[in-house]
């Protein structure tokens, strides 16, 4: 679809299920994913509803097959929030939607607490756009409005690194070594989520499917800025009203137990799921991490 702001652009996503039905799940991903990462919950989703459903997994921008920013500073959670007000509105002029639920996971999900807890939209982004419908059901992936500065400085060592790789089982390997906390997963399980994190080069070989400069404002927020960050996001959180679901690592190092047992004492007071064994973030690709996850959003 096209996308206004900061400048005119693509903003691609992956559509399953029925065009027409007035029903949408979007799906959005983390700060270094991209729309493929919910292939399983899409397919869990399609196969336990009981009448038509869509299910949206976009691409954010500099991601996947969505355009690059001309501006690497514009790679911030308000152009993404301005990004999917655009997508619902879009989807909405397909197909009229009277049901909408929303799965974020880990930026996704800053997101999603976002859009669904700013009820006075449009908001101050650069395209501001109504949401069509409230978000009825809301899922949050291993994040909250309070994150632990050194695991947000962790990942700061690694995103953008693009590199190159010869072989997709070479860039798998590295995958596997930067994603340690998404817990355990059969060979075949982590080939289909990082083959689509591939992208292949002209010259033979790979690169990682995203603009390197998606690193830039994220490694430039001091512990200040997302102290001062925190304060918008609870506030946010608190006029949150759709049901929701909060998804934990129990060994999550962004999003630590206090924080999440915070979630479920105020605003939409979250029932909270956590997952012995795994870290940041779930990939919900297990089927003791989706299907409670499609349970909550089919009920």
């Amino acid at each position: 679809m096209a996308c206004q702001g900061p400048a005119p652009r693509r903003l691609a996503y992956w559509q399953w299920g029925a065009p027409e039905a007035a029903h949408a799940v979007v799906c959005v991903h983390g700060l270094t994913r991209q729309g493929r990462d919910f292939d399983v919950l899409a397919q869990a989703l399609l196969a336990a509803a009981d009448g038509p459903l869509r299910v949206i997994c976009p691409d954010m921008a500099g991601r996947g097959a969505s355009d690059r920013l001309s501006d690497p500073q514009h790679y911030q959670v308000p152009t993404y929030l301005a990004d999917s007000l655009q997508l619902l509105a879009h989807l909405h002029r397909e197909a009229p939607l009277t049901v909408l639920d929303w799965v974020g996971t880990s930026m996704g999900g800053l997101i999603g607490m976002l859009l669904c807890g700013t009820p006075d939209l449009p908001v101050p982004v650069p395209v501001p756009v109504p949401v069509p419908v409230p978000v009825r059901r809301l899922v949050i992936n291993d994040i909250g409005p309070t994150m632990d500065w050194q695991a947000l400085q962790r990942i700061g060592t690694y995103v953008g690194q693009a590199g190159r790789f010869e072989t997709e089982e070479q860039a798998a390997q590295l995958l596997a070594q930067l994603s340690v906390g998404f817990g355990p997963h059969t060979p075949e399980q982590w080939m289909a989520l990082s083959r689509p994190m591939l992208r292949a080069l002209p010259e033979g070989g790979y690169t990682l499917h995203y603009d390197p400069a998606i690193g830039v404002p994220f490694r430039a927020v001091t512990e200040e800025a997302a102290r001062k960050g925190e304060t918008a996001v609870w506030q946010a959180w608190d006029r949150i009203t759709a049901q929701t679901l909060l998804l934990r690592g129990a060994q999550s190092d962004l999003l630590s137990t206090a924080t999440a047992q915070a979630m479920t004492q105020r605003g939409p007071r979250a029932r909270l799921l956590e997952f012995p064994g795994v870290g940041h973030a779930p990939t919900l690709v297990s089927p003791q991490q989706h299907e409670p996850v499609v349970a909550f959003l089919l009920a």
